[in-house]
């Protein structure tokens, strides 16, 4: 038989006027029964017609209204009245694949303390910009290369019960997700990749979009980085990290070179974008993140 428990989907939304259809259409048209799904959007003080639109789904979904900004506000908010023993996340600007949710909490049946993350990729169609965000948001890589893992609030999936004292810390702008992910890690949770799980992410769509998502975080990396840092010291991460300013040059060589010149192109805007961004943090958060 199956696994199919009773799920709580919580889904922050903010000013999401121009993705939120899609997003509400897919999540809606879920290939799982609708008595074990509860669809939870959290309204983060949006001034677009966001409020209006999510009203419109009830009692279809059920809607919140958090004035804390933030993701980690938003979230929280839906965890509060979350009734399912599985909890899974998504965000307002993607699009989800039928079967996401069977895919999601499958490997989670028997499993109290594991986090699940799937697949993420550009809503397409899409440019050669929105493709390579594919890389930033590469979960296969967050998960199965990086130590510590971390996994991305916009495609993941753990048991609710554990979570309590752990939920998200609302102090943090961005990157609350991660700070989770290395709590729960060092709370002893597995983590593990799933890429039957598809959601579609609306990617920045230009070099400037892409620079300043560097930049943004590049510079809140340094935050959860601060917090985390004996964590990170253990796990081998010691110092000033070079990497990112070395793959800048590269990518630039290999931009001017001809070699894979659209995708070069991005790696270095993204990747120089990150690189200030940890300089201007470590200075504002007053830690040597770089």
């Amino acid at each position: 038989m199956a696994y199919l428990p009773y799920v709580s989907v919580v889904v922050p939304a903010y000013n999401a006027e121009d993705t939120l259809d899609a997003c509400l259409e897919s999540l809606l048209g879920l290939h799982y029964p609708a008595e074990r799904v509860q669809l939870i959007f959290v309204d983060n003080g949006s001034t677009d017609a966001t409020p209006a639109m999510l009203q419109e789904h009830q009692p279809d979904i059920r809607v919140l209204h958090e004035r804390r900004r933030g993701p980690a506000a938003a979230r929280n908010a839906g965890l509060a009245v979350a009734d399912g023993e599985i909890v899974a996340f998504t965000d307002a600007d993607c699009i989800v694949e039928e079967e996401w949710l069977r895919n999601i909490v499958s490997p989670l049946e028997g499993q109290p303390t594991r986090a699940v993350g799937g697949l993420i990729l550009a809503t397409r169609p899409c440019n050669w910009v929105e493709r390579f965000g594919e890389r930033i948001h590469d979960h296969r890589s967050s998960i199965e290369q990086l130590d510590p893992p971390y996994v991305s609030g916009a495609n993941w999936a753990t048991p609710r019960s554990p979570l309590g004292d752990r939920s998200f810390d609302e102090s943090l702008r961005r990157c609350s997700d991660v700070d989770l992910a290395y709590r729960l890690f060092q709370a002893g949770y597995s983590f593990l990749f799933q890429p039957g799980a598809v959601v579609y992410h609306r990617n920045e769509r230009s070099l400037r979009g892409l620079l300043r998502e560097g930049c943004l975080h590049g510079f809140y990396s340094v935050e959860a980085r601060k917090k985390h840092r004996k964590l990170l010291e253990d796990r081998g991460h010691r110092g000033i990290s070079w990497g990112a300013y070395a793959r800048v040059i590269s990518s630039l060589i290999n931009a001017i070179r001809g070699r894979e010149a659209a995708a070069s192109v991005c790696e270095s805007v993204f990747f120089g974008g990150k690189a200030l961004g940890r300089v201007t943090g470590s200075l504002r958060f007053r830690h040597l993140g770089l």
